[in-house]
């Protein structure tokens, strides 16, 4: 299906990705949203290029969509705030790691017998 000129569109830089979000139109002259995430890779010689993938969104599925998108971004937010954690962004971020339990009655993998297979 060949897509028809863009009615209206938005443009989201983040970083090395970009998002495309486009209104298009079908042969019918009913509108559709497609989605695009285009994410720049660099090669070690310094030329690059681009893997994008794309969503294609339409009316029926609006609802449901916007619903459950609302829902998990909602979820995150709640659980983890709006300030971005990762070692990518932050570069003084340190992973935690559990410490070893002092409960003797817990296994690691490596308390493992052969009488326990």
């Amino acid at each position: 299906m060949l897509e028809k000129d863009e009615i209206f569109s938005k443009v989201l830089r983040a970083g090395r990705r970009t998002y495309f979000f486009d209104v298009r139109s079908t042969k019918a002259d009913d509108y559709y949203i497609t989605i695009t995430e285009s994410k720049k890779f660099t090669e070690e010689d310094g030329s690059f290029h681009f893997k994008k993938h794309k969503i294609y969104l339409y009316k029926e599925d609006f609802t449901a969509f916007r619903e459950i998108l609302d829902e998990m971004t909602n979820f995150v937010l709640d659980s983890k705030g709006e300030e971005v954690i990762s070692e990518r962004h932050q570069k003084d971020f340190k992973k935690e790691y559990p410490t070893d339990s002092t409960d003797s009655s817990e296994k690691s993998y490596t308390d493992i017998d052969f009488d326990d297979i």
